[in-house]
C-alpha cells in the first residue's frame, strides 16, 4: 500500500508527533493506519537516523479526512440548490428589506 504523508504535527518539546496520513489510490484508511502502527519501531528509528534531535518521536499515524472534506465541500457548491440560489437575482433581498 502507498500512502503520503501530507503532515506531520510535533509537539513543542518534540518528544511527540501525530503523523497525518492518506492511503494513495483509495486505499482503506483503518488498514493504513493499522500498517504505519505495526511498523512503528522501524520508522521511528529511521526519524532517529535523519533528524538530529537528542530523542526521536513517539510516532502517532492518524488518517488526514480532508481531502474528503474538500471533496464534499466541493459536491455541495455543485449542488442544485447552490447553483439555484446562485442564479437568484442579486438585489432580491434587498428590495425586500426597502418594502418592510
Amino acid at each position: 500500500m502507498m500512502i503520503t504523508v501530507p503532515e506531520v504535527r510535533v509537539s513543542p518539546d518534540l518528544r511527540n508527533a501525530t503523523v497525518y496520513i492518506t492511503p494513495l489510490g483509495g486505499g482503506d484508511p483503518k488498514l493504513a493506519e493499522k500498517a504505519m502502527a505495526r511498523n512503528v519501531r522501524w520508522l521511528r528509528g529511521q526519524v532517529a537516523h535523519r533528524v538530529n534531535l537528542k530523542f526521536a518521536p513517539e510516532l502517532v499515524f492518524r488518517y488526514d479526512d480532508r481531502f474528503d472534506e474538500t471533496a464534499h465541500i466541493d459536491a455541495l457548491l455543485h449542488s442544485p440548490d447552490v447553483a439555484r440560489d446562485l442564479d437568484a437575482p442579486a438585489d432580491a433581498g434587498e428590495r425586500d428589506e426597502k418594502d418592510a
